[in-house]
């Protein structure tokens, strides 16, 4: 069957195609994304803006008309962080349901870290081990570690890396000077405090094969020297504590908007890459991981294998 995953992110509204059967490799047929950055969008009162909804609306209109001009046979419509901390979420995804006909179903963090989990169980198999899998979002970080299908620990922290730029960093609207030291500092003693009850929490769970997936991960590990996009899914990719130390120490001295200028660094995301780069050296750090495997499947992926569980006859 044709499935189309369409994922309302804090960063983009991205459609996701596949072909698939249960039991089968998904086979991605089309994806299309907008950039729409609606943490960003939150106002003083923890609203989405009107401006933001309407974006949100349209981006929505333009999925379901295009997974309609597939063919698709089941769209599966959710969204993460920033609507679901919005106040008024409520309003916003009836407006949604009322224009476009599509129903967002808001994602508990801990459900992004199990979904995400499961894509990457499959995806390395059963001789990976025991897991632990890292993602680093617009709006928050999830960890998960264990053994089955289904982790053993499941957790979401607010420390995204757009949310943190905006939020911590106060990084510079024009991009044209960097953060200073002293906020990125200040950035790294905040992700050591939230992530302290976890770090008890996964050791106890332990893990065999640690593992990163999302945007964030894969940029920082291409300017660790992996392999580009352009060398193919298959490629093997990976991250090192040394490596991510050196990136981390050359981005924090470049105005976000040179970032862009460096090859794997998308100008959508460029102003959020150092505080993605802070998270990332935190938890390797307080987690003593010196390695990570790069996993091209996630949470969009994690939603359709979990579909295709349910649609699997018994």
């Amino acid at each position: 069957m044709r499935l189309g995953v369409l994922d309302v992110g804090s960063n983009t509204v991205h459609l996701l195609v596949v072909d698939a059967h249960h039991g089968a490799h998904p086979w991605p047929a089309h994806s299309e994304k907008v950039v729409l950055r609606l943490a960003e969008q939150i106002g003083p009162d923890g609203a989405l803006t009107e401006a933001g909804a309407d974006g949100l609306v349209k981006a929505v209109g333009m999925a379901r008309a295009a997974a309609a001009g597939l063919a698709v046979d089941d769209l599966l419509a959710f969204a993460t962080s920033a609507v679901r901390e919005a106040t008024n979420a409520g309003e916003v995804l009836a407006r949604v349901r009322d224009e476009t006909d599509v129903r967002l179903e808001v994602l508990s963090g801990a459900d992004e870290a199990r979904m995400t989990f499961l894509a990457v169980r499959r995806w390395f198999g059963w001789s990976a081990g025991r897991l632990l899998v890292l993602d680093i979002g617009g709006g928050s970080l999830e960890l998960a570690a264990g053994i089955d299908e289904e982790p053993d620990v499941a957790v979401s922290l607010p420390l995204g890396a757009g949310r943190l730029s905006r939020e911590r960093l106060r990084v510079d609207p024009a991009g044209a000077v960097p953060p200073s030291g002293e906020a990125v500092e200040e950035l790294r003693e905040h992700v050591h405090t939230l992530l302290d009850p976890v770090v008890k929490q996964l050791a106890e769970v332990g893990w065999e094969r640690p593992v990163a997936t999302s945007k964030t991960f894969r940029t920082l590990a291409r300017l660790a020297g992996a392999a580009p996009s352009g060398a193919g899914l298959w490629a093997p990719r990976s991250l090192t504590r040394t490596g991510l130390r050196q990136v981390l120490g050359f981005i924090r001295h470049i105005p976000p908007a040179q970032l862009s200028e460096l090859e794997g660094v998308s100008a959508g995301r460029a102003h959020q890459l150092l505080a993605g780069a802070v998270v990332a050296e935190a938890v390797l750090r307080r987690l003593d991981v010196d390695r990570l495997d790069i996993c091209p499947w996630a949470l969009r992926e994690g939603v359709i294998l979990r579909r295709l569980d349910q649609l699997a006859p018994m």
